[in-house]
């Protein structure tokens, strides 16, 4: 049989080494010599395969695996730090480097190739020895960073996107050494990761990792310094039986559910904390540049932002996994968050938007829900306050009205928990049906912050 007349199926898979497709079943085949599947497999039988026989191999691989990050504390001893932050300077003056001569060539009218630039980290040695001195494997991934910038700040222009030049990087910008698939070694028995041409470093490991580690990245944030592990996982399968919920996200209150659960919204950390971010700023903007005092009052103002940031990073920890852990389909509103914050000239809107960090929650429902089987539906959110849930009609309101009251079926209730009862039957693709009301039950911020990440379901509160 040819290799052209075989079926779509999630039975075959193309195979590297025999130039040919062959069954799932032989596992030498499916992960190849060094245990692990890569696309890479596939490049020599394109031209012998179809494209949607393979195309259909690849997608039906790839939908099984999802990479994971874990993030650890790290502590480097002396060497190691001095070590790091060598490193950490390399890279900078590479990438910057780069995209100097990237500039350069498009000035003259040419461009340059992620290939070229690739092969010109070799001649860059002679120029600078202290390349050296750095795993190869990152610098390769210095390239990889500055074409996915320049790759991404290229789709934004076709957007439409008013967006200028990439800028250079300075020594406080540049915060990470990317080690991707090799160059590390990692000891849990005694909590160390051996790094090439950097040494052992101690680290924190508060949780196992699971799945095989695809690569480690090395990030400094003010005199910290963390290692993030990237796992790969096998995807869970969907669960087949449960409950569905639709959420409407709201600045009164974080979340409404259509089971009739308010989250209420967090004290606003960054507003909180806004008058002592201001004194902190000014005090830095007082002393002069890399000098001691200067370097402590910076010092002061990271550990501020770094506080609110764990704050706000808990708590959409927590409520992600409450409800992806709850339901076996969650129904949200796909949002032009960034619209929304460059709606208008309401600057106190547009902060408090961004405060409340809607599109981070999003995003951890999003990966949280894939690791877990629970499905994530995205709906439009054209009329989802305006619409009544009960009947069907619109109902226009200002967004200072917080009841929804229906002049034609006589339906009152909460305006986010209409909102929010129409994104989950819209979502689950249900058709009107009467709804019940209900009282609504709030939840605090101090009951979600209480719960463990890994918490029970709801129906233990």
């Amino acid at each position: 049989m040819k290799a052209e007349a075989l079926p779509r199926c999630d039975n075959y898979i193309v195979c590297r080494h025999a130039n040919c497709v062959r069954s799932i079943c032989n596992q030498t085949l499916l992960w190849g010599g060094d245990g692990s599947w890569s696309p890479s497999y596939f490049l020599t039988t394109s031209w012998q395969v179809s494209p949607d026989v393979l195309k259909g191999c690849v997608d039906s691989q790839m939908e099984k695996w999802m990479i994971v990050s874990y993030k650890y504390r790290a502590y480097p001893g002396s060497v190691a730090e001095t070590r790091l932050n060598t490193a950490l300077d390399t890279c900078r003056w590479l990438y910057n480097k780069l995209l100097e001569e990237c500039n350069e060539a498009r000035a003259c009218g040419t461009s340059l190739k992620n290939q070229e630039t690739q092969a010109r980290i070799v001649s860059l040695k002679d120029e600078n020895p202290a390349l050296k001195d750095v795993y190869s494997k990152v610098l390769q991934m210095v390239n990889y960073t500055l074409w996915s910038n320049i790759t991404a700040l290229s789709q934004s222009k076709k957007n439409g996107l008013k967006i200028g030049k990439l800028r250079f990087k300075s020594a406080f910008r540049y915060r990470t050494l990317n080690y991707n698939q090799s160059g590390f070694k990692i000891d849990r028995e005694h909590n160390t990761i051996s790094f090439s041409k950097i040494g052992a470093v101690r680290v924190r490991m508060h949780r196992p990792y699971i799945g095989k580690v695809k690569g480690i990245l090395i990030t400094r944030l003010g005199d910290k310094w963390y290692v993030t592990i990237q796992a790969e996982h096998e995807v869970s399968e969907p669960k087949i039986c449960g409950r569905s919920v639709g959420l409407d996200v709201g600045l009164n209150s974080f979340v409404t559910d259509s089971d009739g659960r308010v989250i209420e919204n967090p004290p606003r950390f960054y507003e909180h904390s806004l008058d002592r971010i201001k004194k902190l700023q000014q005090s830095v903007s007082r002393k002069k540049r890399f000098s001691k005092n200067w370097k402590k009052a910076k010092s002061r103002l990271n550990k501020a932002y770094e506080h609110i940031f764990n704050q706000k990073n808990d708590f959409l920890h927590k409520l992600s996994r409450q409800y992806v852990n709850t339901y076996a389909a969650v129904c949200v509103e796909h949002l032009d968050i960034k619209g929304l914050k460059e709606k208008g000239n309401h600057k106190g809107l547009h902060r408090s938007i961004h405060s409340v960090s809607w599109g981070k929650f999003f995003s951890y429902l999003s990966y949280k829900a894939e690791s877990a089987g629970t499905k994530l539906v995205t709906v439009n959110p054209r009329n989802t306050s305006q619409m009544c849930s009960n009947c069907g009609k619109i109902v226009k309101k200002t967004l200072s009205v917080r009841v929804h009251e229906c002049p034609d079926c006589g339906f009152v209730a909460d305006r986010d928990y209409n909102a929010a009862v129409n994104i989950h039957r819209i979502g689950m693709e249900q058709p009107f049906e009467p709804v019940e009301t209900m009282p609504l039950h709030h939840v605090s911020v101090m009951q979600v912050l209480s719960m463990k990440q890994e918490a029970t379901p709801f129906r233990a509160w």
